[in-house]
């Protein structure tokens, strides 16, 4: 090892007492204590009809209980698996915690899966019972239901989408089951979840699968509610915060944030089930804090980008660019070991006042204290970017297998471009070729029937390997290069990180996704997508009459302004980095059609398949 992050003897101090604190807890008895205490608050709103519909957290109990005797019902045994496939929604998550109370152990998969991959991951955790939302959910689980013998019911959240007969059940029809369930045996169903152990599984999440099948990562209550603590401890966020929740519960970032964090802290959460409505939910409810992968920050960006564009007022854009630049340097100022000269802050006061905090507002997001972004590194370009706006998104790190973040940036303590410092009680290490190896009480025991991927992921010394290249500075902050199987060695033997070439061309609004290609070959090409919802935007105001992506794409104009996306890019970037030859494509990349995880991370072994000619073709 070349490098260790922290004293141990400190290290191990935190986490004494963190693990203290947490001692003889679960989720459940979690649950009961909020329930007690901050009863008739707002826990879960979900949006209908336009207006916002929301249980307390004592509702939300009384309906996690009565889930749960409905499973206890339908004869699920401790341990079992309950395969969850629904949008964020109120449901979600009373299924969740439901299926918690009677001692199983839920899993939420990802609504893009194909059959084939459902009938992998329900094999593989040999799932009981599934919650299904309606009609497209059904239509990938129906196809290899004979591939299941496991699965015994199939509840259905959408009545007139639930088929007839067995082993179907609505969602209603298993409500009425558990509420005779519970009024019957109100006793064994509390000794369902007084029985469940810290130590016991809380839920296995499934990886979403960029390098082949996904891998069921076990996560325990003991696990969950110590990444909690310590989220809690560096989150600044006011008592009872008000949040969102859009991204997948099989996204561990959601789970933490929207499911075992606010339950502790008794917090309102809003969902989001369709992603598109985002900015609207952000403008109505006005969160303290906000989590982004950092495509979606990068898609805030580029639609602020094409608005300001479009502005023909030049001394409006003078005034927003000269609050912008200001906005930026006080932030800056603000970074670990930086002060703020009484003049920055006097300046960016007014600033703020006269400008950014207007932007803000018209954002949804003058009331965040807590901006995040995780899952894979942010461009250093787009932080800045947000800085302008007087927003510090602080980036942490962390993965599946160690229940989310281990190191973070604060407000108080950040440095834009890394991924911060450990948190309380974790060790992470540098290995000597750079892999950041991570040692915690979030680290996961291994995954679900799968010895030799766990033997791969833990060491005997207790070591996730992650998989990421990292990179250390003086002051401890962590930099996230690369992952380990991504890096390109070029035909000249130089190691690349693709993802910092593609970052410099996402900069550009105009530019959705791109990927870097070079591996053994003598110079890096590139694949671009355009953004869907700039490119027309930016083509209406260049007088473009068509709104087609794929007509886009070979419009002169439009070549020509990603041409200079793909300069301004090279130049920035080493000459063995440079883009040296590009194609823009007709389509966009997503995670339905298969070029994007459902996290929307690259899956670039499905796109070196699908392109496979077009990549050839700029080494011709």
């Amino acid at each position: 090892m070349t490098a260790d992050l922290g004293q141990t003897a400190d290290i191990l101090t935190h986490r004494a007492r963190l693990v203290a604190g947490i001692a003889g807890q679960t989720l459940c008895t979690r649950l009961a204590d909020t329930a007690e205490r901050y009863g008739d608050l707002p826990a879960y709103s979900d949006r209908v009809d336009g207006s916002w519909q929301t249980l307390t957290w004592s509702r939300t109990r009384q309906r996690t209980l009565e889930v749960a005797a409905g499973f206890v019902a339908l004869g699920v045994q401790p341990g079992e698996v309950v395969a969850l496939m629904m949008p964020n929604r109120s449901e979600h998550v009373l299924a969740d915690l439901g299926a918690v109370h009677a001692g199983a152990v839920p899993t939420t998969v990802y609504a893009t899966l194909a059959p084939d991959q459902v009938a992998f991951v329900a094999a593989n955790c040999g799932a009981a019972v599934a919650v299904l939302d309606g009609t497209d959910q059904l239509g990938r689980w129906q196809p290899v239901l004979d591939r299941l013998p496991a699965l015994r019911k199939i509840i259905v959240l959408d009545a007139e989408a639930c088929p007839a007969g067995e082993p179907y059940l609505t969602w209603d029809g298993f409500l009425a089951l558990g509420r005779e369930r519970l009024a019957a045996d109100a006793a064994g169903i509390d000794r369902r979840w007084r029985d469940v152990t810290p130590g016991d599984t809380l839920t296995v999440l499934y990886t979403s699968g960029t390098t082949g099948n996904p891998k069921g990562v076990i996560i325990s209550h003991a696990m969950a509610l110590y990444e909690a603590a310590v989220s809690d401890a560096t989150s600044g966020l006011p008592e009872h915060n008000v949040g969102i929740s859009y991204l997948p519960f099989a996204h561990i970032a959601d789970r933490v944030l929207s499911i075992y964090l606010p339950i502790g802290r008794a917090s309102h959460i809003h969902f989001c089930p369709d992603p598109a409505q985002l900015t609207t939910v952000l403008r109505e409810v006005r969160p303290n804090a906000f989590f982004g992968v950092p495509r979606v920050w990068e898609k805030i960006m580029a639609g602020i980008q094409a608005v300001l564009g479009m502005e023909t007022d030049e001394a409006k854009k003078a005034a927003v660019a000269g609050a912008m630049e200001v906005g930026r340097a006080y932030v800056s100022s603000c970074e670990f070991g930086g002060t703020t000269s009484p003049d920055l802050a006097a300046a960016y006061e007014q600033a703020d006042a006269a400008v950014l905090s207007v932007m803000r507002g018209l954002l949804g997001v003058e009331r965040v204290v807590h901006a995040l972004s995780a899952a894979a590194p942010l461009p250093v370009e787009v932080a800045r970017f947000f800085a302008g706006l007087g927003l510090k998104i602080l980036d942490v790190y962390g993965m599946t297998e160690t229940t989310g973040a281990v190191t973070a940036n604060s407000n108080d303590e950040f440095k834009l471009g890394t991924v911060g410092r450990p948190f309380p009680g974790v060790e992470v290490r540098l290995a000597e070729d750079g892999e950041i190896l991570v040692r915690s009480p979030t680290c996961t025991s291994g995954y679900l029937n799968r010895p030799e991927a766990t033997a791969e992921l833990l060491d005997s010394g207790g070591w996730v390997h992650t998989g990421d290249i990292g990179e250390l500075d003086g002051d401890g902050f962590l930099k996230v290069i690369d992952r380990k199987k991504e890096l390109i060695i070029t035909a000249g033997g130089e190691n690349i990180a693709p993802s910092l070439i593609e970052n410099h061309l996402k900069e550009h609004p105009l530019v959705g996704q791109a990927l870097a290609y070079g591996d053994r070959r003598p110079y890096v090409v590139a694949l671009i997508t355009l953004d869907g919802e700039v490119a027309p935007v930016w083509a209406a105001a260049h007088g473009i009459d068509t709104t087609d992506l794929a007509a886009l794409a070979e419009h002169p104009l439009v070549l020509e302004e990603v041409g200079k996306a793909i300069e301004d890019a090279n130049a920035r970037m080493a000459r063995v980095q440079q883009v040296k030859k590009w194609r823009l494509l007709p389509a966009e990349w997503t995670a339905e059609s298969e070029e994007l995880t459902p996290t929307l991370k690259l899956k670039r072994r499905v796109v070196h398949g699908k392109y496979t000619d077009a990549i050839e073709a700029l080494y011709a």
